[in-house]
């Protein structure tokens, strides 16, 4: 039987901890001499929700959670928070449309980066802080960052930690997994201070570079400019770039970084797929670019690897309109929207482990059709990978492809048309963002129907929670009593 209690008492808890989040606006609000009560007012009415939720459920209860819980408590707590987190955009008339704000508001959290905005520049500095920071919390994970300083989330820590990391494995630095999610969230932080002060020797002063900072290693895109990096020089695209670059990584590889272990993260298959992938990819595009329009040589290289890069790790960054490209540059910006960064990285999509597998699977399955009675594992890093993990990385893809077909079927039946159905549906489920058509890299999701967006949002968090975590919830043996 479900423990509900513990669900809403876990749930109030974050609540109250999203409320104080948003305390630290103000902050921009007092420096720039921006009201405060917006902030105010949304941080109160979500703590008071909160405390409501949590002393509702404070007396008697078992903090005890299994795996069922565990998956539903991290799909209701993006939830809440998302549905808490629009209240500042909607007070402070930013995004006076509630659909909208939570379209922003879970965009932000999920790291897609879509976004209904037109005219970003002319927002508060609150709001900008606020939407930013949206992205940096969900790059992480709610749950990540909340075991890591809640004590009472310490309960059942393991149950929500696998049911929102991404990727196949849950890699543990750490055998208590409240030092592992503290552990992580350091190394984050770390990169976040290192590119702010980066970008800071650019064009942008301290409230850009930190509020694309947020959006870089977080791999969400959001931008404080209404042309993304487009107006970007050089140099700030090249930070932007590698710091992509990093938070597309498993983050455990990071730790190794740190600790000067280059072995151990060359030896990891994953990273060299990903990196010779993105090197590979950006270098032929830089050669279209520089055959087909004539740019100079370290611009076309620039302009490739950049987009190569935030598309793949599903940051959703733009440095040029990549919607005049020609039509093949288009359609393999269209597929590789697809793969994703690697497990255990702030980025969405497939995961490269996934596409690695499934590539290593199929080629080698004409093998067994001509050897059938051999066995021939499919092998990653070295080791080999068992039918099991091979039979779940295939039913996530049949999933996934069949959200994204879905999405975009819905999407053409409420009078979306065909690229732009395909391409938002697409973009959302990889939590990549800006895609072609209507939602292309210097357009936005604001002419997308109402029903439209409450989809889309839905396919952004489905996306981000690596789809079981959500669709679990749909299946009759889910609820029933064991």
């Amino acid at each position: 039987m479900i423990n509900y209690r513990v669900i809403l008492n876990l749930l109030g808890a974050l609540m109250i901890f999203n409320g104080l989040l948003m305390l630290s606006s103000i902050i921009v609000c007092l420096f720039y001499g921006e009201s405060i009560s917006p902030i105010l007012y949304s941080s109160c009415i979500t703590i008071v929700l909160g405390f409501i939720f949590y002393l509702s459920t404070f007396r008697n209860i078992k903090m005890d959670l299994r795996m069922k819980e565990g998956y539903l408590v991290v799909t209701l707590s993006w939830l809440i928070v998302s549905l808490t987190g629009a209240i500042p955009y909607v007070i402070s008339g930013a995004i006076p449309s509630y659909t909208d704000a939570f379209f922003e508001t879970i965009s932000g959290y999920t790291t897609t980066g879509a976004t209904i905005l037109s005219d970003i520049e002319s927002l508060p500095k609150s709001i900008l802080f606020w939407r930013s920071m949206t992205h940096w919390l969900g790059g992480m994970g709610i749950i990540v960052l909340a075991i890591a300083i809640m004590p009472i989330l310490g309960f059942g820590g393991m149950q929500m930690f696998a049911a929102e990391a991404s990727g196949l494995t849950t890699d543990k630095l750490h055998p208590r997994i409240t030092d592992t999610a503290k552990r992580l969230w350091v190394i984050y932080v770390f990169y976040t201070i290192v590119q702010t002060v980066l970008l800071m020797f650019g064009e942008m002063d301290f409230f850009d570079s930190l509020n694309h900072a947020f959006s870089s290693i977080s791999t969400g895109g959001f931008s404080t400019k209404n042309d993304s990096l487009i107006s970007a020089s050089a140099y700030t695209q090249y930070v932007v770039i590698i710091f992509m670059f990093l938070g597309g990584i498993n983050f455990s590889l990071h730790y190794f970084l740190l600790k000067g272990k280059f072995s151990k993260i060359w030896k990891n298959e994953e990273f060299r797929f990903y990196t010779f992938l993105l090197l590979f990819l950006g270098i032929l595009v830089a050669i279209a670019l520089y055959w087909k329009k004539g740019l100079p040589a370290e611009e076309s290289f620039r302009e490739g690897l950049f987009q190569m890069v935030s598309i793949i790790t599903t940051t959703g960054f733009v440095s040029v309109d990549y919607g005049q490209w020609s039509p093949f540059l288009v359609y393999l910006i269209f597929i590789i929207t697809f793969f994703g960064g690697c497990a255990g990285s702030t980025s969405g999509g497939l995961k490269m482990v996934r596409v690695r597998l499934l590539l290593k699977d199929s080629a080698l399955e004409l093998k067994r059709i001509l050897h059938p009675r051999a066995v021939i594992p499919v092998r990653i890093s070295g080791k080999p990978v068992t039918r099991e993990i091979m039979a779940n990385v295939l039913a996530f893809f049949f999933f996934y492809i069949l959200m994204f077909a879905s999405g975009a079927m819905i999407l053409s039946m409420i009078g979306v048309d065909f690229v732009t159905s395909l391409s938002a549906s697409a973009a959302c489920i990889t939590n990549v963002g800006p895609g072609i058509g209507e939602v292309g890299a210097v357009d936005n999701y604001s002419k997308i129907p109402v029903l439209g967006k409450w989809l889309l949002s839905f396919m952004m968090l489905v996306g981000r929670l690596e789809i079981f975590t959500v669709l679990l919830l749909f299946s009759p043996a889910f609820w029933k009593k064991v």
